[in-house]
């Protein structure tokens, strides 16, 4: 009996695993995605399974949505249809569609796929606006989509640039949309302004998750303002096309605030995230940055310029021509990049011989005029580079470092006139420049003021110019 009862249990324990495993290939097999606003939904893509998003119940209140896909490197597509077409559908890593609604329209449809052959791991939301809010990208005449919210980057070793399309003024369901090119008047589209936001990811972490967790600070207005670099403002007349510099190997994030100054209302592109490099390139990529001839170029800089360091005025011709050669190359380097598509290994050739023959100069010009306050003058020019590098390699570099100082110290220290003996406003401000430009602050990291640790050292200032 007992034995029986074993037999019994084992075949029911079977069925139930059969009927699971039916549940989840019918789920899968169904390809359907159910969405709501607001809401991050992570799933896995396969080619041969394309998946359709879905949302219901749309407030009358929405006039259009945004739905946007981000995977780390991976190529995905999102498409208003089956089929895929230039003008309905955007393929990339950080992909995003704008869905003009009709009126009484409640429910609304996306396809997605990808043609990697590997599984694509993917993060998706929606976005809903009302009808008072910027269309971005409502104004596109260079890209494929009549309305394309995406923001598009390239890069190489030197540089970073994103382009982007104008935005458009918002319009009730049913209308007609307001003209790109009517006029320039405070009616039209011209009005709007674009807040360019930069996120730096933390470094040397190149995992999946992290970009796709750091990504969502990234998606909504609000979010953006509070965890990101503010760069540059651009308007309507502006072109909108930005230049970074490439920084191979560390994450960033890109995302294009515009903004309606008329009605107070905002709206947010789909954020771009690079490396500045590739994570499936057999040479110099993401997994092995860093080339041969580099190393062994700036190796042999290094020795030369330890030599110098030290023994530099016993060899008095051999630090003018280390001189010459820093100030040459580095002139001549940046122009052949601007100017020049040549290959990186031939460049930096190139470089080594223009440094020598500035080297060369420098020698020549001492041993024939004799003049020391020429040559001396050149040592300088390389210590205030060096000095300016690393200056703006810190915080202090931050471009809107002076307005965050100045707003923050006059809010939390008091609008006064400054006084020669106020000593408690004078720590209370050196405590809010320490607060924000304090290299192991998550600014630094592109991430919210005060949500890591914080030096106690700016603390005790700022507290001390509280109390006094």
């Amino acid at each position: 009996m007992g034995l029986l009862q074993l037999l019994v249990l084992a075949v029911l324990a079977s069925e139930r695993r059969v009927a699971g495993a039916a549940e989840v290939f019918a789920n899968f097999s169904e390809g359907l995605i159910e969405f709501s606003v607001g809401k991050f939904r992570i799933f896995e893509l396969n080619r041969p399974f394309p998946e359709e998003a879905i949302l219901h119940d749309i407030s009358n209140n929405v006039t259009f949505l945004i739905f946007q896909i981000h995977s780390q490197y991976q190529n995905t597509t999102v498409s208003f249809s089956p089929t895929l077409l230039p003008n309905a559908s955007e393929t990339g890593t950080d992909s995003g569609l704008v869905f003009i609604l009709r009126p009484e329209q409640s429910t609304c449809t996306w396809y997605l796929e990808t043609s990697d052959t590997e599984p694509v791991q993917n993060m998706a939301i929606l976005l809903s606006y009302s009808e008072r809010d910027p269309i971005p990208g409502g104004c596109n005449l260079e890209f494929d989509l009549d309305i394309d919210p995406n923001i598009y980057l390239e890069y190489n070793f030197f540089e970073t640039t994103i382009k982007f399309a104008p935005a458009n003024l918002g319009y009730a369901r049913g209308a007609d949309p307001p003209s790109c090119d009517a006029g320039t008047d405070q009616d039209s589209r011209w009005r709007l302004q674009y807040d360019v936001y930069q996120y730096f990811l933390p470094e040397n972490d190149l995992t999946e998750d992290m970009v796709l967790m750091h990504l969502q600070r990234m998606v909504t207005v609000p979010q953006v303002k509070a965890s990101a670099l503010k760069v540059v403002t651009l308007t309507a007349n502006d072109k909108t096309s930005i230049s970074f510099s490439s920084l191979p190997g560390q994450g960033v994030i890109y995302n294009v605030i515009v903004w309606d100054p008329f009605l107070n209302t905002s709206a947010a592109y789909v954020p771009v995230h690079t490396y500045a490099c590739s994570f499936e390139a057999g040479e110099d990529s993401c997994a092995s940055l860093g080339r041969v001839s580099s190393k062994v170029f700036f190796t042999l800089f290094a020795l030369l310029g330890f030599f110098i360091c030290f023994f530099g005025h016993r060899f008095w011709k051999t630090e003018l021509f280390f001189i010459g050669f820093i100030i040459m190359g580095f002139f001549f380097y940046i122009l052949i990049t601007r100017l020049t598509p040549i290959k990186y290994d031939v460049r930096l050739i190139l470089t080594a011989v223009a440094g020598s023959v500035g080297g060369m100069f420098l020698v020549a010009a001492w041993w024939r005029c004799g003049i020391l306050s020429i040559c001396m003058l050149c040592v300088g020019l390389v210590l205030g580079f060096l000095i300016s590098s690393v200056t703006f390699f810190t915080p202090l570099g931050q471009p809107n470092l002076c307005s965050i100082l100045k707003s923050s110290s006059r809010e939390a220290c008091g609008k006064s006139k400054w006084k020669p003996k106020d000593f408690s406003r004078r720590r209370c401000i050196l405590g809010h420049f320490l607060l924000h430009s304090y290299p192991h602050s998550s600014s630094f990291h592109g991430l919210p003021k005060n949500t890591e640790h914080t030096d106690l050292w700016s603390h005790w200032l700022l507290f001390s110019g509280f109390s006094r």
